[in-house]
């Protein structure tokens, strides 16, 4: 999300792969993918579980489709006359307005942990590729250090984990969801994963 640096902070195998599947569904969810974005995403390899089929569908229908087509699709289910198909903000799903409360908290959080906007973007801070960005750096440490469990926890907890199952099962099931049937089920997984992990630290 923002003042990225580099670092070299050993990550266990399991935290890099979190790490990467939460940058994979920012990435998704924040901008539309390229004709170089769908061949990378048409070689990924599923494998066992929730997220490894969700991963195989993902590739699949990466292959099938074209840059025209998704960003056709893009705009259909995030953007659409006046409103999308799917508004994926924490405000909303929380409340159902946009710019609410989860915001504010949001901010004050991002606040607490050095966290600014970054230069240029025009979401609100509370959109959930926003806040998938915002998990990976924690886990990564692409802001200043990796971020300790409990700080990881305590800001899924308030700010992902009591929405974003939701969004992305609506995204899964979204009429017009094509390529982003498999991003909203594989999002799904993520989220059930991670709420379960949660409750047990």
């Amino acid at each position: 999300m923002t003042n990225a640096v580099e670092t070299y902070t050993p990550l266990a195998p399991e935290d890099q792969a979190r790490a990467d599947l939460y940058s994979l569904l920012s990435s998704l969810l924040l901008s539309i993918p390229t004709d170089e974005t769908l061949q990378k995403l048409s070689q990924l390899e599923g494998g066992e579980g929730d997220i490894g089929s969700a991963i195989s569908s993902l590739a699949r229908v990466a292959k099938a489709v074209d840059a025209g087509s998704v960003e056709r699709e893009y705009n259909v289910v995030f953007i659409g006359v006046g409103r999308g198909d799917i508004l994926p903000y924490a405000s909303y799903y929380l409340t159902g307005f946009l710019h609410e409360k989860p915001l504010a908290d949001l901010r004050a959080a991002m606040r607490s942990l050095g966290l600014q906007r970054r230069e240029g973007v025009v979401e609100p801070e509370d959109h959930l590729g926003s806040l998938c960005e915002m998990m990976s750096g924690l886990i990564t440490g692409a802001f200043g250090e990796p971020a300790s469990l409990q700080t990881q926890k305590d800001f899924f907890n308030a700010h992902i984990g009591p929405w974003a199952a939701h969004c992305f099962s609506d995204l899964e099931k979204a009429e017009n969801a094509v390529l982003y049937a498999p991003v909203g089920s594989l999002g799904r997984a993520l989220m059930d994963i991670e709420n379960e992990a949660f409750r047990f630290e």
